[in-house]
């Protein structure tokens, strides 16, 4: 039996590509068909994002790249035909753009109870694709208690910033790695992959690391 492989993965709740390079690494690790160890790490995007930003995502990222709005959503009819290649239907109509630092500090909590992932899956879907809020305490508490999570607990520990400190950490790492853009993975602590690559490249760079393993190659 082949060791299983850390990969750790950099990425943000409001990345389009992130859902999109979930699915593909996905597929990705199927192909290869060994163990895999997955954990996400966070990345925020647009930090100085309102909770409640007063416009659609088309005009955030108008406002804020400075491109022509009709740019900006032909940019986004693109993204969402390209995430429906991997069986996500994206619906740009009602996603509220916010702040992502409490899903943040959500994938850390649900980490603690060994959950990351589904919770991951649980607020891409619910941003991307089902006009979520998940950039509000109660609004997370909600999709946290559909999970089973202890949704007074979960509160408390928003509130609390309970988190925090490891959302600044990922951060940080990210920035001491040089990473500028997610998704971003990290294969076995060594390996470099920059965004939604196709399942192949994924399979291919898996293998590498277990066939240089097998060699005793550190």
């Amino acid at each position: 039996m082949s060791e299983t492989i850390k990969v750790d993965i950099w990425s943000d709740v409001q990345c389009p590509w992130c859902y999109i390079g979930k699915r593909k690494f996905e597929a990705g690790v199927a192909q290869f068909g060994g163990d895999v160890e997955i954990e996400y790490h966070s990345f925020e995007l647009a930090p100085d994002t309102p909770v409640d930003f007063d416009g659609s995502p088309a005009e955030y990222l108008s406002q804020r790249k400075g491109m022509p709005l009709p740019q900006v959503e032909q940019m986004l009819q693109n993204v969402t035909n390209i995430a429906a290649q991997v069986g996500l239907e994206y619906d740009y109509d009602a996603v509220h753009q916010t702040n992502t630092v409490k899903a943040h500090e959500l994938l850390h909590y649900a980490k603690s109870k060994g959950r990351q992932l589904e919770m991951k899956e649980a607020l891409l879907k619910a941003y991307f694709v089902d006009g979520g809020h998940v950039g509000r305490i109660e609004d997370l508490a909600d999709l946290a208690a559909e999970l089973g999570f202890d949704r007074a607990d979960v509160v408390r520990s928003l509130e609390q910033n309970e988190f925090l400190a490891d959302v600044k950490a990922d951060v940080a790492q990210a920035r001491a790695f040089g990473i500028q853009g997610v998704p971003f993975f990290v294969i076995d602590g060594k390996y470099g992959i920059s965004g939604a690559q196709d399942p192949a490249s994924f399979a291919q760079a898996l293998t590498q690391v277990s066939e240089e393993r097998a060699a005793g190659v550190s």
